[in-house]
């Protein structure tokens, strides 16, 4: 076993999928809060058709990704907490990303034979095959979207579990919004490179969700979150790499499927009463104009 990591093509593996699992865990925490998982699913979307697009003219796929996601986020940040009823706006922008990805890998595909793979690498990510540079990338851009987080996370966990107490407080719930999902847009562009674009909804998403159906303490959730998105990530490159069943099966199979499965252990659990975990709401009280509240009022 030890064997494997003398290959740097597996140090560079577990290495990139570690730096994706602990980002994709501490913002999936708050996808999950804001209930924005459709919205990260349309950003992910978005940012397949950005790559295949500037790969037809020549430029580097992170550039079109960056461009495109950046941008929509920039559009849905401007809906505010109206995003949440835009399910049907935001499912159109989907399909027709999505249909804008095929269009754009149709186009490419057809200028030679070598490239009939470019899309599909795109799509489920090539985890197996990254380079040392693409490390690097992600681990800098990984360290700038936690540092950002860490700085806004009062104010934008406040925002996420009550907007309108937030807001009457003088917290500026729109811009968090805005400023979140160029997070998230940036989070999904630079781990499409590493596990694709697929797969980064199941570590997004999965990890965060079974945090949450197991404990509702915010640091937590976010702690329980990035241990689970690890432990997955490291046990499906393990099966990856040394086969099970006699078969080696795709890493973006193992990953997903150990994702998934944790969350519905966290609903069995739940059902059984196994772990409590009551949400933990603010505190509030009515405010008067005689006093200024230590706590939120309404």
């Amino acid at each position: 076993m030890l064997e494997l990591f003398t290959h740097e093509f597996v140090q560079n593996a577990f290495i990139a999928g570690t730096i994706v699992a602990i980002v994709a865990a501490f913002v999936g925490y708050f996808v999950v809060l804001r209930s924005q998982t459709f919205a990260s699913e349309a950003l992910s979307d978005i940012g397949f058709a950005g790559a295949t697009g500037a790969i037809v003219f020549g430029l580097s796929s992170l550039v079109g990704m960056l461009l495109f996601s950046l941008i929509s986020a920039l559009g849905m940040g401007a809906l505010g907490e109206r995003i949440r009823g835009r399910d049907v706006e935001i499912g159109m922008v989907l399909s027709f990303a999505l249909g804008l990805g095929v269009l754009f890998v149709t186009i490419y595909t057809q200028t030679g034979s070598a490239n009939a793979n470019a899309g599909v690498g795109i799509l489920f990510g090539s985890i197996l095959s990254v380079q040392r540079s693409d490390v690097i990338v992600a681990l800098i851009c990984s360290i700038l979207i936690m540092i950002l987080l860490i700085i806004l996370f009062r104010p934008l966990l406040f925002a996420s579990i009550d907007p309108e107490v937030a807001r009457t407080r003088g917290v500026p719930v729109r811009f968090l919004s805005m400023i979140f999902l160029l997070i998230l847009s940036a989070t999904i562009s630079v781990s499409i490179l590493v596990v694709g674009v697929l797969l980064i909804i199941a570590l997004l998403i999965a990890p965060a969700a079974t945090a949450l159906r197991l404990t509702h303490h915010p640091r937590t959730s976010i702690s329980l979150a990035i241990i689970l998105s690890l432990a997955c990530t490291w046990i499906g490159l393990t099966l990856a790499f040394t086969g099970s069943f006699g078969k080696y099966l795709p890493v973006g199979f193992y990953i997903s499927a150990l994702a998934a499965g944790l969350y519905f252990v966290s609903i069995i659990i739940n059902r059984l009463g196994i772990i409590q975990a009551p949400k933990r709401t603010p505190k509030l009280k009515r405010c008067t104009d005689r006093e200024e509240p230590a706590t939120p009022c309404y």
